[in-house]
């Protein structure tokens, strides 16, 4: 969700603010703006609507000079207040404090009610306006910017990542973080701020990832931190292994079709070191794992969006191979209710970026209350908040995911959560040594898969050109598929706009047949399976009402063609693990390609951020 980017250097920062702000364009936004102490220790801000290159231009039309050496910026996604200039971030109280905030705050009515009383003006609809009058506020008795932000946070509740800078205490920057990610970029340069490492690469390897509750105090020339106590830690410094190369396209027209194409290689990552020749090593989810799947009796997932079409996945893959029982539910619903916890649960938590703020919280929430429980996360940043709260962490190796819309991070959770299937289904004694050799041989064979399939990209860019006036999509799937049809359909609407929904097939005629007309394209996933037979008539149902449909097939499927139905072979001796991450390939690709002929921004949807950290 929104970005920030700060820092104190000893050269002109505003260069720095504007690239690390364009390095964090993938995570969505609405606005952008920057605000940097000059040298005659003066707050000089800059803001725009839409993109950074509209703040650029802003700032050399208009000639606002923003040369200085502390400086703070911020890509804003609306939650309180319109896009509009006068909210987008950073935001200025009497010239004093200058504030950048990713998250809510939650009793911002009430803070606002009572600053109001006490002479403040608003000049924004937003929640982040409180911080930087009750910052202010604080100032007027606090000797410093440091003691000031602490006294003032006190007042807050709900999530925050903050930046901080002020003329009445120049050359330094504080950052806070309760809820939302911050980290801290150390550089002979100077030192830095930022929601993500990913905005300082091309500036410095070395971060320190700051803890829930953590206050930082920063200097061109030292970093000192305080935990949610007052009292002074030390936190590591981590050398990133990503490379500013990692976030270029690297002649791919989008960040997508690039990540979409790296899908192999992400997979094959993702499998190094975690299986041997015929077998899983358990070893990869944690030292103390083996112990911990022995006594697992249930199973809780929680995610959301394409994680939760991950998890509902393995939901199969956990009953059919590992005889586990196992739930799934959306984050945002299993959060605010009061589930039952059965002793002996592994509570699995699935997240790209590890940020996932409902995700979190339901975690958050289930380790208070329950001691009989242990928890594993699936995610794809080492450093995140979900792998520091969990007691198992398996990490995937996607590499970092720029576009919006999930690809690789979706294929390498299926992988990851195969992996975990297997090992606990061994610890159960449900996996016989046969069926896990040929379940590590089909995921070392899915590399290849993969790269086949995506040589059918002409093939289903022919297919997306019948999506242009078309404003509804069906999409039918059985068994494991259903949870594929419905990562399809969710990519399609995430980046075409068009309006889809995903149904079971066996679900049609109790109810959503009604929908089908010549109109609603209808896309279909037909695997050469157990419910095959069952599908074949479901498409025959389908057909009768005159839709116009996709078949995306195993080849030994052999589907009957009929008017108006377009069967595309994808491949084909797939198993109920390699299936449904192969049939995910031809979905992401269709999804892509209509995109282009509706003219939609493909990597930045409208409305949609990469990491959501609020609620």
């Amino acid at each position: 969700m929104c970005g920030i980017v700060g820092g104190v250097c000893q050269n002109n920062i505003t260069p720095i603010l504007i690239d690390g702000l364009k390095r964090l364009e993938y995570r969505g936004y609405d606005s952008a703006g920057a605000v940097v102490l000059t040298e005659n220790n003066e707050l000089n801000r800059a803001r725009a609507v839409g993109k950074v290159i509209n703040l650029e231009k802003a700032i050399n039309d208009k000639k606002i000079k923003l040369d200085g050496t502390v400086g703070i910026a911020h890509t804003r996604w609306a939650t309180h207040g319109k896009p509009t200039s006068k909210n987008a971030h950073p935001h200025i109280c009497n010239k004093s404090v200058g504030i950048v905030h990713n998250g809510i705050i939650e009793n911002f009515l009430e803070l606002k009610a009572e600053q109001i009383k006490q002479g403040y003006n608003f000049t924004s609809d937003t929640d982040t306006e409180v911080i930087a009058h009750a910052i202010h506020q604080a100032l007027e008795t606090n000797s410093n910017l440091l003691t000031a932000t602490q006294a003032a946070i006190k007042t807050f509740e709900g999530a925050y990542g903050v930046g901080v800078i002020s003329p009445k205490d120049p050359g330094r920057i504080i950052a806070a973080r309760s809820g939302s990610p911050l980290v801290i970029g150390i550089s002979k340069k100077g030192n830095f701020i930022a929601s993500d490492q990913i905005a300082l690469l091309d500036i410095t390897k070395d971060f320190i990832f700051l803890e829930e509750g953590d206050i930082a105090d920063i200097t061109l020339d030292s970093v000192t931190i305080y935990d949610i106590d007052g009292n002074q830690v030390e936190r590591e410094i981590k050398t990133s292994k990503l490379k500013s190369g990692q976030t270029s396209k690297r002649g791919y027209a989008h960040y997508m079709l690039k990540e979409i194409f790296e899908q192999p290689q992400a997979i094959r990552d993702t499998l190094e070191s975690r299986i041997t020749k015929d077998a899983v090593l358990t070893s990869a989810f944690g030292h103390k794992a083996k112990d911990i799947f022995k006594n697992t009796k249930y199973i809780q997932i929680i995610a959301c969006g394409t994680s939760y079409n991950a998890g509902l996945v393995a939901k199969y893959w956990l009953e059919d191979i590992a005889k586990i029982p196992t739930h799934i539910e959306v984050a945002s619903e299993y959060r605010y209710r009061d589930p039952i916890i059965l002793d002996n649960t592994l509570f699995i938590t699935i997240s790209q970026s590890g940020e996932t703020a409902d995700t979190l919280e339901a975690l958050k929430s289930v380790k208070k209350c329950s001691k009989n429980i242990h928890t594993l996360t699936i995610c794809n940043s080492a450093e995140s908040s979900l792998t520091r709260e969990s007691e198992l962490t398996f990490l995937t190796h996607a590499g970092p995911e720029i576009g919006v819309a999930s690809t690789k991070a979706f294929t390498t959770q299926l992988v990851s959560l195969a992996l975990l299937s297997v090992a606990i289904g061994r610890c159960h004694k449900q996996v016989s040594k046969q069926q896990e050799t040929k379940i590590v041989d089909g995921l070392n064979r899915l590399p290849g898969l993969i790269k086949k399939t995506l040589e059918q990209e002409d093939q289903i860019r022919g297919l997306a050109k019948s999506f242009k006036d078309k404003f509804n999509a069906i999409f039918l799937g059985r068994g494991t598929m259903h949870a594929i049809a419905m990562e399809g359909a969710l990519k399609l609407k995430e980046i075409s706009y068009i309006h889809a929904e995903a149904f079971p097939a066996g679900e049609l005629k109790h109810g959503p047949i009604a929908l089908i007309d010549k109109d609603t394209p209808v896309i279909a996933i037909a695997p050469n399976d157990n419910l095959l037979e069952k599908l074949k008539s479901n498409l025959q149902e389908v057909k009768s009402r005159g839709s116009e449909m996709i078949v995306f097939e195993d080849e030994a499927a052999q589907v009957a063609p009929m008017e108006g139905m377009t069967i595309l072979p994808i491949t084909t001796d797939l198993g109920r693990i390699t299936a449904p991450i192969i049939f995910t390939i031809p979905l992401q690709l269709l999804s892509y390609h209509v995109a282009l002929i509706k003219g939609t921004d493909v990597d930045q949807p409208r409305n949609l951020a990469k990491s959501v950290t609020v609620e």
